[in-house]
């Protein structure tokens, strides 16, 4: 079985490839580039699978790939939401993710709230100019807030566990109640926790019902001076709502891992173009507000899991064997 590999990193994901692609007797076609239409798309002819990280791929571009004989996809990732499902389902292509430890995600979203709180941004920029003073940098301590954790999956679990040793009262939404979070915290509706949350953070996947989950409606009924962290999905936040509540005060610090209409800009040296994404430069310009490239996730073993992992579900999918990655 041959497997084209797009977005295949050297640096960080080599050893992995040859490590599981040779005990999973998995043949491996290379490209180190984004999958373009018309560009290298064509590279898929004669393979049965792809593995790919979060690049778009839209309909036109699935109808190449299934043209081509590709029958499966395996995002190198847990969110599958650049992936146009509803032609995958049409043509018979089936989907798979990578599941990789929820810790990393974990422990980079309690430190954006410790940053946050602390105004580190600020504190960091001084001290690079020499300027050591104290106004405006005075900080606030995790254990007189109140945190709401909306999903409480692999992830949301995860940061509800880190934070119980910080003191600070926890809320909890999600449709699927977890018995394990009910020990640390409580379970609220929607709503409640809006209202009674000091600091929000964004755990679920991106769905066209959750699109825009925090927009100006839904801001407007957040907490004054609150505090938003999201290392989940971009699209979840409506940015113009955001900035204008970052501008009037409402939502008093961000830390953002992740911003709307990001895809086809991380993960890549653009530092000589000019970026078609002005929420995101008005964003980073705000002294207020951390914005981190998408880089939760990445830690040794996150990626030794999503390269694995990847190849596993496509090596299942081959087999015809139980796969827990398949998502379609």
């Amino acid at each position: 079985m041959k497997v084209l590999v797009y977005n295949y990193r050297d640096f960080d994901e080599d050893q992995w490839f040859k490590k599981y692609s040779e005990e999973l007797g998995i043949e491996l076609e290379i490209c180190r580039e984004a999958p373009a239409l018309g560009k290298n798309t064509d590279l898929s002819k004669g393979c049965d699978a792809l593995s790919i990280i979060t690049t778009k791929i839209p309909g036109e571009m699935v109808e190449e790939f299934y043209r081509n004989g590709v029958r499966y996809i395996s995002t190198r990732t847990i969110g599958y939401d650049h992936i146009d499902l509803k032609k995958c389902e049409e043509l018979g292509i089936q989907v798979g993710n990578a599941v990789y430890g929820p810790e990393g995600v974990a422990d980079y979203t309690v430190m954006l709230m410790l940053m946050s709180l602390r105004k580190m941004k600020r504190i960091m920029q001084r001290a690079e100019i020499n300027d050591f003073s104290l106004k405006g940098i005075q900080g606030r301590e995790l254990k007189d807030f109140s945190v709401g954790v909306i999903g409480t999956g692999r992830i949301g679990k995860t940061v509800i566990k880190n934070l119980t040793g910080f003191g600070c009262k926890i809320y909890a939404y999600d449709k699927y109640q977890n018995d394990e979070v009910k020990k640390y915290a409580e379970y609220v509706d929607f709503e409640t926790l809006l209202k009674n949350s000091d600091i929000i953070t964004l755990h679920t996947p991106l769905t066209e019902e959750n699109f825009h989950l925090l927009n100006k409606d839904t801001i407007a009924k957040m907490k004054d001076n609150s505090v938003i962290i999201n290392t989940a999905r971009g699209g979840l936040i409506d940015s113009t709502a955001l900035i204008e509540a970052l501008k009037s005060g409402k939502i008093a610090a961000c830390g953002l891992d992740v911003v709307e209409n990001e895809f086809g800009m991380y993960y890549n040296d653009l530092k000589s173009d000019m970026l078609d994404n002005d929420a995101l430069m008005i964003l980073r310009s705000m002294p207020n507000v951390i914005v981190t490239p998408h880089m939760a996730f990445y830690t040794d073993n996150a990626i030794r899991d999503m390269v694995g992992n990847s190849l596993k579900s496509i090596k299942a999918w081959r087999d015809g064997s139980e796969n827990p990655w398949r998502v379609l």
